[in-house]
């Protein structure tokens, strides 16, 4: 509603907000979550379901809830699973293509809040152009890890981002984080088609290419939550990459001003 009476305020429609959820296997969750962000209230919320070609259905479900959702709800299906970043970028570039003013990503398995949304909608908007992105972090005052979570995966998360910081220098309390609102001119701006990273080292590379532009980037706190139904897609293969993709993109800057040496603020 704050969004809405903004938008009326300058004369402009309410922004177009695209919710983009990959998903692979997440046929139990998938309702869910769309129950959640309809019955957000958000004018002009859309919901882009990027589904790989998940062996229980969840795409051919995903069909069936976008016809009942009078435009609501749209799917886009690929043909094979091939990494959280790539379904990402796919999903996020057909949501510009759409006409998207703000892209929204997040999990399909409930483990971000999704009440959280209109706040980070309503900070994006108000903080000027250079403000790229707002974070849904657990890292910041306020921000808190689901208590369902062993001692070892707290301590893996806390490392991860202590890690990607001390490497790259972001300043981001929760670099890692994979739950985040995007200003449609910094996806334009950082050449979205070229990431080259897949795993959840995307998140990563998002950010640093925010920074690198001299873009802001912004974290409201959440309660990252443990997943309700299925598994963890975050496998061996995933972990490597994120260790080794902080170093690649350091090395990538072949002496470019670092983001703390500009002063760019969270």
């Amino acid at each position: 509603m704050i969004v809405e009476q903004a938008s009326r305020a300058a004369g402009r429609a309410s922004p177009k907000v695209v919710v983009v959820v990959p998903t692979y296997n997440e046929r139990e969750n998938l309702p869910l979550l769309v129950g959640l962000l309809t019955s957000l209230g958000l004018p002009n919320l859309r919901v882009l379901v990027v589904d790989d070609g998940s062996p229980d259905g969840t795409g051919a479900l995903a069909d069936r809830i976008a016809a009942e959702s009078d435009g609501i709800v749209a799917v886009l299906h690929r043909t094979r699973k091939d990494g959280l970043g790539r379904a990402y970028v796919a999903g996020m570039t057909r949501a510009l293509a759409d006409g998207a003013d703000v892209v929204v990503q997040m999990d399909a398995d409930l483990s971000h809040p999704a009440e959280t949304i209109p706040l980070m909608v309503r900070t994006l908007l108000a903080g000027g152009d250079d403000l790229a992105v707002v974070i849904g972090s657990r890292y910041v005052a306020g921000g808190a890890l689901a208590t369902a979570w062993a001692w070892h995966r707290r301590a893996l998360s806390a490392w991860a981002n202590f890690y990607v910081n001390a490497v790259l220098r972001l300043g981001v309390k929760d670099a890692t984080a994979g739950f985040k609102a995007w200003r449609r001119t910094a996806l334009e701006a950082i050449d979205l088609p070229s990431v080259r990273s897949n795993g959840y080292s995307f998140q990563v590379e998002m950010n640093d290419r925010v920074l690198r532009r001299g873009l802001r980037i912004a974290e409201v706190p959440i309660t990252f939550e443990e997943r309700v139904n299925g598994e963890s897609k975050l496998s061996l293969r995933v972990q490597a990459e994120s260790a080794i993709t902080p170093w690649r993109l350091r090395f990538a800057r072949k002496g470019a001003v670092s983001p703390r040496d500009r002063g760019t603020a969270t």
